[in-house]
């Protein structure tokens, strides 16, 4: 990550902030768009408190762990969110998931979703996990060339989406001795 960028564990705390950086994130914008969701209902109000209570039921979980980037003036910029597989012929002694790598516009080409994508696979590794896991919606091409460029492959494995756009399912071999990933 670009000097001036660190990494933090999220806190309950950090509920509205998450919530906010998620709805800024054009990958959220460019993720539901592709799709055909119009940018006024993802600005809605019932959408905001919707994404607000999905962070709060994510910062309550002992399961799962979530990361901010914060720029030099401590202002969020990125999250990541981590943890064991949802899918039930996946172990979670074998398999580590990604749910989420978002980064604020401004900040892309920084290094911050990089970065954040690197603390995903030290993470993996540290609870000896060979294998990464995460889902992308086919429709948002501009995250699927993004864990592309960092090793992910579709594993064949979709399952229903919004809009009538399947949700891929990706993988990546994870090494410990290599800080990114290799497939």
């Amino acid at each position: 990550m670009d000097e001036g960028f660190r990494l933090r564990e999220a806190t309950t705390e950090d509920v509205d902030t998450l919530t906010g950086v998620h709805t800024r994130t054009r990958t959220r914008t460019a993720y539901y768009t592709a799709g055909g969701i119009p940018d006024q209902e993802l600005a809605a109000p019932d959408a905001w408190v919707e994404r607000r209570g999905a962070w709060a039921r994510v910062l309550a979980t002992s399961t799962r762990t979530t990361l901010c980037a914060e720029d030099s003036d401590g202002s969020v910029v990125g999250l990541l969110t981590v943890g064991p597989p949802h899918h039930e012929e996946l172990g979670s002694a074998t398999h580590y998931e990604l749910y989420q790598i978002g980064v604020l516009p401004h900040a892309w080409g920084h290094g911050v979703g990089g970065a954040l994508h690197r603390e995903f696979v030290v993470r993996a590794a540290a609870v000896g996990c060979a294998e990464g896991v995460l889902e992308c919606w086919a429709s948002n091409t501009r995250a699927q060339r993004f864990y592309a460029r960092h090793g992910w492959r579709p594993d064949g494995a979709r399952r229903p989406g919004p809009m009538d756009s399947d949700y891929v399912r990706l993988r990546l071999k994870v090494d410990s001795r290599r800080p990114s990933g290799s497939w």
